[in-house]
């Protein structure tokens, strides 16, 4: 492309009016000596690679049955690394034997990590297995990329980088720390930049085919090294050895695929242990100092773990290519989002942490969230069916065998989640710590460690607060108690008046849930969200009997929500009024719901046809609400299919312990039909633009090329849908043929580049004024963190953050956001040389892509400026 700027878009500064005005970017709250203190810490885990957690599930006695097992475990490991560095040694030597003869070879990759790094790092992966195994791909790419990983923290280590990096971090620490000045007001990246000169030139990843040949061969060797006796009980060296892992063929999805399962014995081994450690890579961990500053697409974040600006899946490089490709200035507003979301300190609240772990440990409790124990899966049926059973019967047999295998598959991954999360936020219960973020290809920000984080369920962010507190003020307890309200998600279409009302009404139960959550009525638990309404229950009951409310400092993150963001973003770009004012862009005195809007109108539909004797019609009588269809009216704006709805409502009606479940399949096929129809009616101008963009991208992908667009903020974007390439890798125990999707080498896929564009160019913009709200809201010293369209802030700053949240979704959209869409396209795609038909089609593609680019939806005429007056358009 050359450059990613959009012909007709402005450059950068005049679209972020960030000049003009008093600056007060924020401090942590932490002095220089400590931020100092805590980089020398997390320098040391990532030295490390690896760091060791407590593991929070419940200790069991030492007996001697325990102690004997542990040791037995400790012998073996002593044992498997000896075995594994030799397996190692043979393994090189064959590889160079291959190079010699010509044949391709991964002997240099083998060379990455001393060898008993490489054996740690395949024990530590059998540790890990679950006992239903893991595809023999899947783990060959896993390992792999963990190679590839430690290789470089490692060459950095061995490198003069350390002691660099720890000289320039402890000088920019000076921007943050809460007991030091700079001369003038800076951003992190800007700050960092004049400290020193750029970063040396990143190593390239390994290609995906590296990664797993190299995987495969280091699973191969594992299985056929690391052996254990058949009995544990019996004396050392009387009983056969046998293999700890076996390799197995299984049916997942209709598709056969080689599988590498544990044996049983080394399962009941671990079992009996007990060991209580959890070992996670130092890049699954949040950090403990301040992360880098993010000032280029392959610098910042972690202090030696690599990390992608842009995640993708392993092997795809185009995005980094038209990152690299984009002139530096281009991308600065993104990366100063990113890493002022990733400056947010945080801690855990240790109060509901300890609530979670009374329950974890006495079987955990699924209302609540709190996954159940393996012990609690539903028994597969026991004896034999008798001689004479009919093939129904046997069928039947099968189908709840299947039935209770695919339920505790289920229940380990959700208790193994369960348990990480909780064994990270215990470990780090006394500490601050920092989230480093990065974005998808759409421009969607996410924290890069997956276990412990505030994305997750409403259990994971009731255990994160904000480590550093601000005084309520005037008006921070009225906005905590509305958002308890708002998280009941019992006052939905009262205004915040009664909303605030309420909260006062009720002030008995919620100091009730505070003081005996689980003694008490319990108010908290029959709520939308209870771990978090639990959490802010607390936070008000310190609050009001704090000397004075005002001064109290809370810690509590407040949260203001889009409604519907999505169809939000849509109305606004088809100046839509009544599309508007059911999303809320428009002034009201109580806020418009549109998905309690289109569930009445769904139920006029059934009305009429229940009228008609429609038996599922009669069914659903009572059962049509607005947590039905809410998933689904949220989702069709971001390209769910009716299939997709159907399987959305299913999940919803089959919740209700009272709906008839012989009819949950032909009423949920019922339901989604109505919800289509409904939404046709009351947003039809969102249809036009639908339209325009998923016809554009058809046309763009029949012409040969993937759809291309540059964010309002400046970041480029392209769609990695293609045609699968299979890639072969033969030989060993099991042939692996793996696709590569994401490379433009190969042909779009055109229904996947039609569908979605769509939701992919307004996740485009929803992010860009996500980040526009951030680095506003850090202007002006707030702290802010969000969870997509989501904006958490202190409750004394709601306000603030509420001004500047609206004030730039006018700013973005007064941009003529599709017609710089529309000339950009032409420019990139309506060119000969830009057109990869064959010759004869080539004039006819263009013409009718032109067309098709040029006829942007005409609009109406909202006006935009009374978003500004909108109290529920986030709320």
């Amino acid at each position: 492309m050359g450059s990613c700027r959009a012909p007709g878009l402005p450059s950068l500064p005049a679209r972020l009016p960030l000049q003009g005005g008093p600056v007060s970017y924020p401090k942590l709250h932490l002095p220089l000596r400590e931020l100092r203190s805590l980089f020398r810490q997390q320098l040391r885990v990532e030295m490390a690679t690896t760091v060791a957690v407590e593991s929070v599930e419940q200790a069991r006695v030492l007996t001697e049955e325990v102690l004997r097992a542990r040791n037995t475990l400790q012998q073996l490991r002593a044992e498997w690394v000896e075995a594994l560095c030799l397996g190692l040694q043979d393994l090189k030597a064959s590889e160079v034997c291959a190079a010699r003869a010509g044949r391709p070879t991964v002997f240099p990759f083998l060379c990455a990590l001393p060898e008993k790094e490489l054996a740690e790092l395949l024990l530590q992966t059998l540790q890990v297995l679950p006992p239903q195994g893991e595809s023999l791909l899947s783990l060959a790419q896993q390992l792999g990329v963990r190679v590839c990983s430690r290789h470089a923290v490692r060459r950095q280590r061995l490198s003069s980088r350390v002691r660099a990096l720890r000289e320039r971090y402890h000088q920019y620490v000076r921007l943050l720390a809460s007991d030091t000045q700079v001369e003038a007001p800076q951003l992190p990246r800007q700050y960092w930049e004049a400290l020193g000169p750029p970063e040396a030139p990143h190593e390239q990843p390994w290609p995906l085919s590296v990664l797993v040949q190299l995987g495969k061969k280091l699973a191969e060797m594992l299985v056929e090294t690391v052996r254990m006796p058949g009995s544990v009980a019996a004396p050392q060296g009387s009983c056969t050895l046998i293999p700890v892992l076996y390799h197995v063929y299984s049916f997942r999805s209709f598709r056969q695929i080689g599988i590498l399962k544990p044996h049983p014995a080394f399962i009941e081994l671990l079992a009996t242990a007990a060991e209580h450690t959890l070992t996670f890579e130092a890049a699954e961990v949040p950090m403990l100092c301040p992360p880098l500053p993010w000032t280029s697409p392959h610098t910042g974040a972690f202090l030696l773990s690599p990390t992608k600006l842009m995640r993708s899946l392993e092997g795809t490089v185009q995005h980094q290519r038209l990152l690299d490709s984009c002139p530096p200035a281009d991308l600065h507003g993104a990366l100063d989002a990113l890493t002022q979301l990733g400056n947010c300190a945080w801690r855990v609240n240790g109060r509901v942490l300890d609530l979670v772990l009374e329950l974890f440990a006495a079987k955990g409790c699924p209302r609540l969230g709190v996954p159940a124990p393996a012990s609690e899966a539903p028994r597969p049926p026991e004896g034999r069916l008798p001689p004479g059973a009919s093939p129904a019967q046997k069928a039947e047999v099968r189908r709840e065998l299947a039935r209770c295998l695919k339920v505790a598959r289920e229940m380990h991954s959700l208790r193994s989640d369960a348990l990480y999360r909780l064994s990270l936020a215990q470990h780090l219960r006394h500490r601050v710590f920092w989230l480093p973020h990065n974005m998808d290809f759409r421009g969607r920000t996410y924290p890069c460690p997956p276990h412990f984080h505030h994305l997750g369920s409403d259990l994971a962010r009731a255990l994160l607060e904000f480590a550093h507190g601000r005084p309520l003020g005037a008006r921070g307890l009225d906005w905590l108690k509305i958002h308890l309200v708002n998280l009941t998600g019992l006052k939905k279409r009262e205004s915040l008046r009664a909303r605030l009302a309420f909260a006062n009404e009720v002030m008995e139960d919620i100091l009730d849930s505070a003081d005996r959550p689980m003694t008490g009525r319990k108010w908290w638990m029959d709520v939308d969200e209870p771990w978090q309404a639990l959490a802010c229950c607390m936070e008000i009951a310190r609050a009001v009997r704090a000397p004075d409310p005002a001064a109290y400092v809370s810690h509590f993150p407040v949260h203001q929500d889009g409604s519907c963001n999505g169809l939000q973003h849509y109305a606004a770009l088809g100046r839509d009024s009544v599309g508007a004012a059911s999303v809320n862009l428009l002034p009201s005195d109580v806020p418009q719901d549109v998905y309690s809007g289109v569930a009445a109108q769904v139920e006029v539909f059934r009305k009429q046809d229940a009228k008609r004797g429609v038996r599922v019609a009669q069914v659903l009588e009572g059962f049509i609400s607005r947590k039905v269809v809410k998933q689904t009216v949220m989702t069709v704006v971001y390209g769910v299919t009716r299939y997709g709805g159907r399987l959305q409502i299913e999940r919803r009606l089959r919740e209700l312990s009272d709906f008839p479940q012989e009819f949950v399949w032909e009423a949920s096929h019922y339901l989604v039909r109505q919800v289509f129809n409904s939404l046709q009616e009351m947003f039809s101008g969102t249809r036009a633009i639908q339209h325009w963009l998923t016809e554009s991208a058809r046309l763009i992908a029949h012409t040969g090329s993937a759809v291309e667009w540059v964010t309002p903020l400046g970041i480029p974007i392209i769609q990695p849908y293609h045609q699968d390439a299979k890639v072969l890798i033969a030989g060993g125990m099991q042939s692996l043929t793996f696709s590569q999707s994401g490379d433009t080498s190969q042909k779009p896929n055109t229904l996947k580049q039609k569908n979605g564009f769509p939701p992919n160019f307004i996740h485009s913009l929803d992010s860009s004024h996500m980040m526009l709200t951030a680095l506003h809201c850090y202007r002006k010293g707030l702290t802010f963190v969000s969870v997509h369209d989501c904006f958490w802030t202190h409750a004394a700053d709601v306000e603030v953050m509420n001004q500047v949240c609206r004030e730039q979704f006018v700013s973005l959209h007064s941009q003529p956001i599709l017609h710089n869409l529309s000339r950009f396209l032409v420019k990139r795609y309506c060119s000969s040389a830009s057109l990869r038909s064959p010759k004869h089609s080539k004039n006819l593609w263009m013409d009718k892509l032109r067309d098709t680019l040029k006829s942007v939806p005409k609009t109406g005429a909202l006006d935009l400026e009374q978003v500004k007056h909108s109290t529920y358009f986030f709320s």
